[in-house]
């Protein structure tokens, strides 16, 4: 393989290499369920002492829950010893929402896609029946080649000139200086 052509696939898969490495280590992991928000703590150790908005909490695991959450943001923070990591929490929750997974979601477009074809193939099949009929409104008009034009309506503007009405132009003739 040439060097141009893997210099994108290595490109690539650095990128995928670093994310990788990077994601997990320092980022919280947040759950929304309803009401109730599920924060689980980057760090690895158990017995986490977790702070929301200033206030000391008694739970020591690495997963914090908070049940009725109003919506309100909030400053949360997880330590151990002397590690101490930060999130700013502004999760939108409703009571009243529903949850759906990625194969219903699915499930739906592929759905819409479907009934929006056989509306499509419907309307070509019954459109295209209709392409040597005769029309049924009671049209008494000829359709086509048979139909004839109506003479051009006469404009009294643009009449010819006709020989005995040359009195009428002779005003116009260009006048000697």
């Amino acid at each position: 393989m040439r060097l141009e052509q893997c210099l994108p696939l290595l490109g690539l898969l650095l990128c995928a290499v670093g994310t990788t490495a990077q994601q997990g280590k320092w980022e919280f992991l947040v759950e929304i369920s309803g009401t109730t928000v599920t924060i689980t703590c980057p760090l690895e150790d158990e017995d986490i002492q977790w702070e929301l908005s200033g206030k000391t909490q008694d739970t020591r695991e690495r997963k914090f829950i908070i049940k009725d959450h109003d919506s309100t943001p909030a400053n949360l923070s997880c330590s151990w010893g002397s590690e101490k990591r930060q999130l700013y929490l502004n999760a939108k929750v409703c009571a009243t929402c529903e949850e759906l997974d990625a194969l219903t979601v699915a499930g739906i477009i592929t759905a819409d896609l479907l009934i929006t074809l056989g509306v499509l193939i419907l309307v070509y099949y019954f459109s295209k029946g209709r392409k040597g009929r005769a029309s049924s409104a009671g049209d008494s008009r000829p359709r086509g080649q048979k139909m004839q034009r109506p003479p051009p309506v006469p404009n009294p503007d643009y009449e010819p000139i006709r020989k005995g009405q040359r009195e009428v132009y002779a005003g116009l003739a260009p006048r000697a200086i």
